[in-house]
Formats: C-alpha cells, sequence, structure tokens
C-alpha cells in the first residue's frame, strides 16, 4: 500500500524570470536550470513564464522532500522533462536521487501551470 510522504505548492513570479533575462543574469540561471531545461525554455518566444514554472516546480520538490537546498541538493539534481504528449515529470540525480531513493520515495507526481505574472507548480512525493 502505498502514501503520501510529502506534498509542495509554490508560486513564482513570471516578471521577476523575465529581468533576469533582461538583465543578461546567465550565472542565474545557469545555476538554476540544467542544460533540459534551459534547451526547451529559451528559445521559446516568451521563455520567462516556461522558466517560472521549472523555479516553482522544484521549490515545491524541496517543500515536499522537506529539506530545501540543504544535505547536498542542488538545482541541478533536480529537472522538468516532458513525455512525447507534453506530461511534465522531474527527473532527479545526485543527492535529490539519493535521499528520495533513501526515504522510500517511489513516485513523484508533477503538476503545473503559469498565466499572467505567475506560474505555481504542486509536487506530491509517494512511498511504495
Amino acid at each position: 500500500m502505498s502514501s503520501i510522504a510529502g506534498i509542495g505548492v509554490d508560486l513564482s513570479q513570471v516578471s521577476r524570470f523575465r529581468r533576469f533575462l533582461e538583465q543578461g543574469n546567465e550565472g542565474l540561471i545557469d545555476r538554476v536550470f540544467t542544460p533540459g531545461e534551459k534547451a526547451y525554455c529559451l528559445p521559446k518566444r516568451d521563455p520567462a513564464p516556461h522558466l517560472a514554472a521549472r523555479f516553482a516546480t522544484k521549490e515545491a520538490f524541496l517543500k515536499a522532500l522537506g529539506l530545501g537546498l540543504r544535505e547536498g541538493i542542488s538545482w541541478q539534481d533536480m529537472e522538468v522533462v516532458r513525455d512525447e504528449l507534453g506530461k511534465p515529470s522531474l527527473a532527479l540525480a545526485g543527492r535529490a536521487e539519493v535521499i528520495c531513493r533513501e526515504r522510500g520515495i517511489a513516485a513523484i507526481h508533477l503538476s503545473y501551470s503559469h498565466d499572467g505574472d505567475y506560474a505555481t507548480a504542486t509536487v506530491i512525493l509517494e512511498k511504495a
């Protein structure tokens, strides 16, 4: 029988990411987003909502885990990926993957959305 191990929700402001892009803050973009996320978002006509949604997803995951960026987890350990139909999921690497495995996390459920100046994400961690 499975059970919920954690739930996290986050809200991000799209204009914040638009400002980062306009200011050429590539260091921050490179630190927070994986090469795959940047390859998906940056060619978009307006990449800011897509970046904000991915940031909200990462924050929601960290809240669900209850750790924040502690115990060696980095922004690069979490990547929003999409399947061939566009359904998003969260791929883990590094310490995030190890911690989830140690905690018996069997599944990560993700939903995100962006509209206007806000992006939101919900992450649910499920134990086996």
